[in-house]
Formats: structure tokens, C-alpha cells, sequence
């Protein structure tokens, strides 16, 4: 019997970033979560070979590492589409899109997709995961990294926050849900809930240690920084 959900995890090497493709089977429509602006022609390839019409573009936040896909997929399926395609993104990023989202809000594309917002503010002020129950498994975007999270020193960003989010919306989901990040660099694609409480070397510390962690990183900052975050502001656009 064929799966309801038509499920992707697609990787941009320049950036370590997941992209991930959810599609329902029965009306073929879909929706790109993180799309990454140098590899819009093999989302919208791959897209068209699974015979999907895409509806949404969704972020899981204002990132800094890339320039997303979104504005550049909305600009090129739009004009050739009597369907519109509406970028997605948090009322609590500050960035611009067609529609924003709030804690336990719904994004639903086709039968088979339910997803359900939950905020977790931390890496930065508008992080959201993205709960999928039918399916039992969550999109952590930068949240949370399989054995790791992402940092707090710059957009807002707070270790507190994060420990807090981590705990009370992503830790209290079912220990077998499978968590999906927006990034790894280790070659790891998927993790669990269950997993993470165990083993995560950062977050099984107490929320004290894990915020004087955080505060000595001594992390590079971001080559991209500087050109992504307006950009991302502006879904992908020049400003």
C-alpha cells in the first residue's frame, strides 16, 4: 500500500542546509519547507518528475547561512500558474511573506499534511517547529540539531530561550517521533525525540551549564550573514 505523504530530504552541500519536499499522494499537492536559493531548478525539477503542484514555501526562520528559494520558486511558478504559490513564515520573524503563522496555527496541504506550528524562539526570535502528527515527526529548523542546537549569539538569539524551547515544546512530543533539522554537518539526516533527551551532548545539561556552553562557543561569524538576513527579511528579494 502506498504512503498517504510523498517525503523528500533534500541537502545543499554549500551551505550543509535540508531541504525537505512533503507531497499528499491523492490530490499531489505539496510544499518545500527551507528551499535554498541555489538549487531552486532541482526542487522544481524534482517536483515536476513526482508530478506535484507546489502551494506553499515554507521557513522555519530568518536564516543566516543562505539566501532562501522562496521569492525566486514564487516569481518563477506564479507567472506560469493559475495557482498561487504563498511563501510561509512566523508573525514573530519580522520578515516579510504572503503568510504568517502563530503558535498552533495549521499548515495543511492535501489530506495527508497536517503541520502544526509550534514557536521556539531561541536561535533566533522566530524559530518555529513544525509538528506533523499524522506522520509522527517534527521539522526542528535550526532549533534543534541532531546531537546538537543551533547558536544563540546573534538575531535576537538566547541560550535561555533555547533550553527553555527545546524542553517544553519539542522534549515533551512522543519519544519516537522523528525530528528532521534544517542543517547538519556530520552527515546525519534524521534523529528521534527520545534519542536527543538521552544523548545530546548540550541539552542533557542543566539549563545553568548550558547557557555558560553557549556563552563560550567562540564561533566564526557567519560568511553569510550580512547578504542572507535582509534578504531573508524580504523572502529571498533584493532589497
Amino acid at each position: 500500500m502506498a504512503s498517504r505523504t510523498i517525503f523528500r530530504q533534500l541537502f545543499d552541500r554549500s551551505s550543509c542546509t535540508y531541504t525537505y519536499l512533503l507531497g499528499d499522494n491523492l490530490n499531489r499537492q505539496a510544499l518545500l519547507i527551507d528551499p535554498v536559493l541555489e538549487t531552486v531548478d532541482r526542487d522544481l525539477q524534482l517536483l515536476k518528475e513526482l508530478g506535484l503542484k507546489l502551494k506553499y514555501v515554507v521557513n522555519t526562520h530568518v536564516h543566516a547561512d543562505h539566501i532562501t528559494g522562496s521569492g525566486e520558486i514564487k516569481d518563477r511558478l506564479n507567472k506560469d500558474s493559475e495557482d498561487h504559490i504563498a511563501s510561509v513564515i512566523s508573525e514573530k520573524s519580522g520578515a516579510k511573506a504572503d503568510i504568517h503563522v502563530k503558535q498552533n496555527d495549521v499548515i495543511t496541504c492535501g489530506e495527508s499534511i497536517r503541520l502544526i506550528v509550534n514557536e521556539t524562539p531561541g536561535h533566533t526570535n522566530g524559530c518555529m517547529t513544525l509538528v506533523d502528527q499524522l506522520n509522527e515527526r517534527a521539522f526542528t529548523g535550526d532549533t534543534l540539531l541532531i546531537r546538537g542546537c543551533g547558536r544563540t549569539d546573534f538575531q535576537s538569539g538566547s541560550s535561555a530561550m533555547l533550553y527553555k524551547s527545546i524542553h517544553e515544546k519539542i522534549f515533551t512530543l512522543p519519544d519516537n517521533y522523528r525530528l528532521y533539522p534544517s542543517h547538519d554537518y556530520k552527515g546525519n539526516t534524521v534523529t528521534t525525540v527520545g534519542e536527543e533527551k538521552k544523548f545530546n551532548p548540550r541539552l542533557t545539561k542543566s539549563e545553568t551549564d548550558f547557557i555558560a556552553l553557549m556563552e563560550n562557543l567562540n564561533l566564526d561569524y557567519p560568511k553569510m550573514i550580512d547578504v542572507a538576513v535582509p534578504r531573508n527579511l524580504l523572502c529571498g528579494y533584493q532589497s
